[in-house]
């Protein structure tokens, strides 16, 4: 994959590797401008928990516009070492910290990495029905703030209509075959 490249911020312009094959699905830069649009402003200084982060591009983006930092959390290994060549190619090591693990399982991991969080981009692999779980596994964490918000990438043929326990849904963007939902803790 080429052209994958940070939209804006102090690393505007700044290609970023990509994973090889089919095991993640980088949300393009089209996508991530019209998401980043979206929340521009509440981005500065905010606290970025990035799951499922693939290429690392949501979490880079919002460094890149000056979120204080941002925990990456992935369970593929090459995936992970390309979202570590990406922090380094764009000098945010200061600001960035890499996990891997199986968010499915739990995310006792992030117990450890900086909470609370003010914007958390999910970014699961399609139509593999583990949001809900991702979700329950978050709530679980203590590491949300009350307006903490929750970006959910996935296809649009998934519908997420449905309020989970202490969140509900604030809007939907459906871009083509895919959908953001934005949910906030209640």
């Amino acid at each position: 994959m080429g052209g994958l490249r940070v939209i804006s911020g102090i690393c505007k312009g700044r290609k970023l590797k990509s994973v090889r094959g089919i095991t993640t699905r980088p949300t393009t830069d089209r996508m991530r401008e019209s998401l980043f649009n979206i929340i521009a402003s509440k981005i500065p200084d905010a606290m970025i928990l990035d799951l499922f982060a693939g290429t690392g591009a949501l979490g880079i983006e919002a460094l890149s516009r000056g979120a204080k930092y941002s925990v990456f959390i992935e369970s593929n290994k090459n995936a992970l070492s390309i979202i570590n060549e990406n922090i380094l190619l764009c000098q945010m090591s200061e600001k960035a910290k890499t996990i891997q693990w199986d968010i499915v399982k739990n995310l006792k991991c992030i117990e450890s990495a900086n909470p609370p969080f003010d914007i958390v981009f999910i970014d699961p692999p399609y139509k593999k029905k583990i949001i809900k779980k991702t979700i329950e596994n978050l709530r679980k964490t203590d590491s949300l703030k009350k307006k903490t918000d929750i970006i959910v990438e996935h296809s649009s043929e998934e519908v997420l209509q449905e309020e989970f326990t202490g969140y509900r849904i604030l809007d939907q963007r459906k871009y083509g075959k895919t959908t953001f939902s934005f949910f906030r803790i209640i």
